[in-house]
């Protein structure tokens, strides 16, 4: 990779506004932190149209049986692995459906393991070792644009066929140029100078959020605004889930309790049940002709018309 001049990146630029930081009170630090995060909305706005090619290809990759693969060293990677655990649960899918690689592997998660960043081939094996293919989309996050570990992972992806993005802070990024479809959001110099956990952090968690949602409701995972695919892994959430199927359908808590119970807790399965007014294995073979989406199996040809 050759060496590298750090100051010429703008996420390790100094901030004029915070060169006295250590001298500020604990009101001045957090005023002007809160003065600075209010520029990731922008930054994030200019990048949206970006953003949304992204989502059509992840949306595309779960349609056609491949994944969502982020990948990246140190806080950026751990955006990707959280965001990638909170998908099970919120939408029903398998483990295997997102997946987050850190570089340094899952220990890196809880202990930083920083050097692990600067080997292309580890971002190549950790691909390999979970059976990278076409049809998944790789997303390479490095908040400088220029890790190794993240450089190798999406060359590798490249050579495969796979659908490629990169997400960094910095303008003509080493990594948007080997991306399909470069994201660069520009949040410009830190208040901490070099501390991309701050705003460049920031800004990739909220894209992260954008291109997990986004395809997840691209495949059916919602219906309105409602997650009809969660798991019920605890009383909370078995609670929600029958709060759910009352606010799609409008029924009575019990109607929503006893139709949870039929479904074996599926709640788009039996808000389809309600919603159509007809027997279980019905409702599950409109949702299955419609592609899992409620609204389309609501309105499929040989399905019993929405009741008013």
């Amino acid at each position: 990779m050759g060496e590298l001049n750090l100051n010429a990146l703008a996420t390790e630029t100094r901030n004029e506004k915070t060169m006295g930081l250590d001298e500020m009170s604990p009101l001045d630090i957090v005023t002007v932190m809160n003065e600075e995060d209010g520029k990731v909305i922008a930054a994030v706005r200019q990048v949206l149209p970006r953003i949304a090619r992204v989502i059509e290809k992840t949306s595309q990759s779960l349609k056609n049986g491949g994944r969502i693969i982020y990948i990246g060293a140190g806080t950026s990677g751990r955006l990707g692995v959280l965001d990638a655990v909170e998908c099970p649960p919120t939408f029903g899918v398998d483990d295997d459906v997102v997946i987050g690689l850190i570089a340094g592997g899952k220990d890196a998660f809880v202990k930083a393991r920083e050097g692990a960043e600067d080997d292309p081939k580890l971002g190549e094996a950790d691909l390999k070792a979970i059976g990278l293919k076409k049809e998944d989309t790789v997303i390479g996050l490095a908040a400088s644009g220029r890790t190794p570990y993240v450089i190798g992972a999406l060359e590798y992806a490249n050579s495969l066929g796979s659908t490629t993005v990169a997400i960094s802070c910095n303008p003509e990024a080493a990594i948007s140029a080997v991306a399909d479809i470069p994201v660069e959001v520009l949040t410009g110099p830190e208040v901490l100078t070099g501390s991309t956990r701050l705003k460049a952090g920031t800004a990739e968690k909220m894209v992260l959020n954008m291109i997990s949602t986004a395809s997840m409701i691209e495949i059916g995972k919602v219906y309105g605004n409602l997650m009809v695919d969660m798991r019920q892994t605890n009383k909370k959430l078995a609670s929600r889930a029958e709060n759910i199927v009352v606010q799609a359908t409008g029924c009575t808590v019990a109607k929503a309790g006893e139709a949870l119970a039929e479904a074996d807790g599926e709640a788009k399965l039996a808000i389809t049940k309600i919603l159509l007014d007809t027997d279980l294995d019905t409702a599950r073979a409109c949702l299955a002709r419609a592609g899992g989406r409620v609204r389309a199996a609501l309105q499929a040809s040989g399905c019993p018309q929405k009741r008013p």
